[in-house]
């Protein structure tokens, strides 16, 4: 699988523009591995956000519509992930879909271990930045990590 769309976008540069599904989340893996690396990123932390967005590609394929689009951009000193069930596209929502635990969503931390929420437990401990958006439509979580040159 090869990354979709990579060049430039508008807000920054486009490093992974990828779709996923149950099939392909090894190699979205090993391709976020490599995005973040490109970026800028240790590999300690390169591999936080290769942690983050698999449980986040998870949470699409195991309570949403089976498949979903990774977006990775450099902007402003900061690696954004987005992570959206399907395309993020109206009417792709998966009927009966779980609400998600409000202690996850409020940002208050979940002492470990919690029956439900350990992905975005992951998530919220490993980025600097987290944003979960949900509607009817779908959902939408969009995170960011600091690069090692904006610290500076």
């Amino acid at each position: 699988m090869q990354p979709s769309g990579a060049g430039s976008a508008r807000g920054g540069k486009t490093m992974l523009d990828q779709e996923f599904d149950a099939s392909s989340l090894s190699v979205l893996r090993g391709l976020v591995l490599e995005c973040a690396s490109a970026a800028g990123l240790r590999d300690d932390r390169a591999i936080d956000v290769m942690l983050a967005m698999h449980e986040l590609a998870a949470n699409v394929i195991r309570h949403g519509t089976g498949r979903g689009r990774l977006l990775m951009q450099v902007a402003a000193g900061t690696l954004r992930c987005q992570v959206s069930d399907s395309d993020g596209a109206a009417g792709d929502q998966a009927p009966g879909r779980p609400v998600l635990d409000d202690r996850v969503m409020n940002g208050a931390p979940a002492s470990w271990p919690v029956a439900h929420g350990h992905g975005l437990w992951l998530v919220r401990r490993t980025a600097d930045q987290v944003q979960v958006t949900s509607s009817p439509a779908g959902s939408v979580v969009s995170v960011g990590f600091t690069l090692p040159a904006a610290l500076a």
